[in-house]
């Protein structure tokens, strides 16, 4: 794994010190606030209503303690995160690991998660820049019907059956119109350049850049949202009542509906909020590259090493608290929102109105301007998901074909193919956008292996801890207990997962 050219260095004494050094983690948020929470966590909302607002919470919070233990067991002793599970005991096959193979499959489905959110980058660039005569009139069309269903929903809601069916009338001309329209190539267009323009970034991107564009994305769709939240409350017709929110934390699971399940939706959604595996994973990765690695040095058995050692994970859990505290705040904030409006609205996002439907979202506190505060902020949100994570995965990936003796494992080479896998990452998602072209299910894919893949997590967490941990760099008994707890709650939710998938598709056979 390249890192930087520094030596190594003391510890900072002080947390105003300590905040200088802070990174990986705002880079893992970038990653995480985008389409777990814009897509995933508003369908749940949509789907189950505030109840599960306490699955959404634990989602954020119970993975802290694992994305320390597996930095600690990566800087500490000098491995990429890859080989460090690589050693985990368990089969082997083809010489390697059954978190490696575990890992691989979890990858595909990663790649086809960025395909998903590349669709919905191009079409909110489509919605708010079309650029054809024809996806000007596409646009026109679906945007007025986006915007009379959500005000039909609305008038039924308020108990105006007049008005309600006045809309439906609308409704059905505007469906009319929507068939005699020829599809644009608008969204395919604005899917070619958004996946040309990010490879062309990440082939000249370093650590610096991707760090400051995820702070200024992440930032701008933070502000909106959370705003958004607040402004609600405000309005009488559509504040949160504490009836409402007393429900997100009566630990009940809500009841399958007609087409569609909340409760599988909701842990797919767990696999992808918060920390999600794959980010657990990738996250010590950003910690080599800001250098965290080379000022603690190779191991020793000097008292020098185990301070440095010591100093400077305490510098990587500030780090991965600091997120946890933002992505909590967003994630949570999506839940509501999604909850709150289009779970009352009775509209569920998904295909290719995905992105119109979750702008209703905004609706009740921009009016007018819902649609272009939201089509800014998606695009953010959704543009630095794809960018971070392309970065990120392509070093895993970089990573898994040296361990399989696929690629040369020496500096210069790793850090050559990290750069022409980043490039290669967003077009190979942009083949799979073009091909598949469902956003939501290709998210939910993604969420559902991830969820299954925390079960492998878990096991391998306690091994660093019990098995693998330099005895002087062993936590107190609080962080073993949070880690235990962290751990045997990702194998429930990992089998739990698996086992609601298994029973949708006997009751679908």
């Amino acid at each position: 794994m390249a890192e930087t050219t520094q030596t190594t260095a003391d510890p900072p004494r002080t947390l105003l010190a300590a905040l200088g050094h802070l990174g990986p983690g705002i880079v893992l948020a970038s990653s995480i606030v985008g389409s777990g929470e814009l897509v995933a966590t508003t369908r749940t909302g949509a789907e189950a209503g505030f109840v599960l607002l306490w699955l959404i919470l634990i989602g954020c919070v119970i993975k802290v303690a694992a994305q320390v233990e597996i930095g600690r067991a990566t800087l500490t002793w000098g491995r990429t995160p890859l080989d460090a599970f690589d050693r985990v005991p368990g089969p082997r096959f083809a010489g390697r690991g059954w978190i490696y193979w575990a890992w691989a499959v979890m990858t595909v489905l990663v790649l086809v998660q960025q395909g998903g959110i590349l669709s919905g980058v191009a079409q909110t660039l489509a919605a708010g820049l079309p650029v054809t005569a024809a996806g000007r009139e596409w646009t026109r069309v679906h945007d007025e019907a986006a915007r009379d269903r959500v005000l039909a929903a609305a008038a039924r809601r308020q108990g105006d059956t007049a008005r309600a069916e006045a809309l439906d009338a609308r409704l059905a001309e505007l469906e009319v119109e929507k068939r005699k329209l020829a599809p644009p190539a608008d969204e395919t267009l604005w899917a070619v350049v958004t996946g040309v323009v990010t490879a062309a970034l990440l082939g000249v991107g370093r650590y610096r850049l991707i760090e400051r564009v995820s702070i200024i994305l992440v930032g701008t769709f933070t502000l909106v949202t959370l705003l958004a939240l607040l402004l609600l409350q405000f309005d009488p017709a559509w504040a949160i009542s504490r009836k409402e929110f007393a429900e997100g934390f009566a630990f009940r699971l809500p009841e399958a509906r007609q087409g569609f399940s909340p409760l599988l939706t909701a842990l797919s959604t767990f696999g992808i909020i918060g920390v999600g595996a794959s980010e657990l994973m990738v996250y010590p990765y950003w910690c080599l590259e800001k250098g965290y690695g080379v000022s603690v040095g190779p191991r020793d058995d000097s008292d020098a090493w185990a301070r440095r050692a010591r100093g400077w994970l305490r510098v990587m859990q500030l780090d991965a608290w600091a997120s946890m505290v933002v992505y909590t705040a967003v994630t949570v904030a999506f839940y509501l929102l999604g909850a709150s409006t289009l779970g009352r609205l009775g509209l569920l996002p998904e295909g290719s109105e995905t992105v119109r439907t979750l702008g209703a979202m905004y609706a009740p506190v921009f009016g007018s301007w819902a649609n272009g505060a939201f089509l800014v902020g998606a695009f953010a949100v959704l543009y630095s998901t794809l960018f971070v994570a392309a970065a990120g995965m392509a070093r895993m990936v970089v990573d898994g074909l040296i361990l399989a003796g696929i690629l040369p494992g020496d500096p210069e080479s790793r850090v050559r193919w990290n750069r022409r896998l980043s490039v290669a990452w967003p077009l190979v998602a942009l083949v799979l956008a073009l091909a598949i072209r469902a956003p939501v299910a290709m998210v939910l894919a993604s969420g559902m292996a991830q969820s299954v893949m925390l079960a492998a997590l878990g096991v391998a967490v306690l091994w660093f801890r019990w098995r693998a941990l330099d005895p002087r760099l062993r936590p107190g008994r609080a962080w073993d207990a949070l880690l235990v707890v962290s751990s045997v709650g990702f194998v429930l939710i990992g089998v739990w997962t698996l086992w609601e998938k298994v029973q949708t598709l006997l009751t679908a056979a």
